[in-house]
């Protein structure tokens, strides 16, 4: 019979044991890694795409990064550029969400016209269908700058059920600007839309007393919302750059977990 000392001991170090298992699992969940896959596309051509899952997941969201696309070098599991939805993708992960983000098609980089091609929609149609595979989570599609031509010219041209709402950040709203989210056939968009924006974004492409236009155009959407936000510290560069107010610099966390918070409960 083993002595209430030694079984009190025991109890002690099995809950010891436990504790370490727990965070040594939850360590590993947060340091989770994605990785880079190269689909083949069109004939000839490769899309690729860094897919990381979390574990439960409540949705997957595909990323479309702004400039020419891309998410730069994978190093440790992690996508390097510093584009605002690239450099934020952990905190999607942490919110729930699985991350798949659009690459480039045999490297090349995507100006405004050819996020309006027809050769993109078919890229993006093979793209969705991996991300399907991947998992059966619903799929948002979240945009930023440049980013937002793609993601809205795919809500509009790719309807899939699996698509579930449309995330524009730092859209692109100057009429003058080919591809420009107002210009495009809003109202064929029937899915929830959050217009998530910086109030003091100053890129000339994207100026918020502009962003009402995108609300106005959606008259078909169920669920349409214009979040305005005024946030975080130390902008630099350019004005259309990631490091400035344009790429939510200083505040990503907060943007990350407010748009997470609307993917979770879409709200006018």
């Amino acid at each position: 019979m083993i002595s209430k000392p030694i079984a009190t001991a025991f109890k002690h170090l099995w809950r010891s044991f436990c504790a370490g298992a727990a965070l040594m699992a939850a360590t590993f969940a947060v340091h989770a890694q994605g990785s880079t896959f190269k689909l083949p596309t069109r004939e000839g051509v490769s899309t690729t795409v860094f897919w990381e899952t979390t574990q439960d997941a409540k949705a997957t969201v595909l990323l479309f990064p702004g400039g020419g696309g891309g998410y730069g070098r994978v190093e440790n599991g992690k996508a390097t550029s510093s584009n605002f939805l690239v450099r934020s993708a952990p905190y999607f992960t942490a919110n729930g969400f699985n991350v798949a983000i659009l690459g480039r098609p045999n490297g090349k980089e995507l100006d405004f016209a050819d996020r309006l091609a027809a050769d993109h929609m078919t890229d993006l149609t093979r793209v969705l269908e991996f991300v399907k595979q991947k998992s059966d989570r619903p799929i948002w599609l979240v945009g930023t700058s440049r980013g937002t031509v793609s993601a809205t010219a795919m809500a509009i041209k790719v309807p899939d059920p699996a698509i579930a709402g449309l995330v524009l950040t730092s859209s692109i709203v100057r009429y003058a600007t080919p591809g420009a989210v107002p210009l495009q056939d809003l109202k064929a968009i029937q899915m929830p839309v959050l217009v998530y924006h910086h109030a003091k974004d100053a890129c000339r492409h994207c100026q918020p007393v502009e962003t009402s236009w995108i609300l106005k155009g959606l008259s078909n959407a169920p669920v349409k919302k214009l979040m305005m936000v005024d946030g975080g510290a130390d902008p630099t560069g350019d004005e259309c750059d990631a490091q400035h107010w344009h790429g939510f610099i200083g505040m990503e966390r907060e943007a990350v977990d407010q748009i997470a918070g609307w993917i979770r409960s879409p709200a006018n």
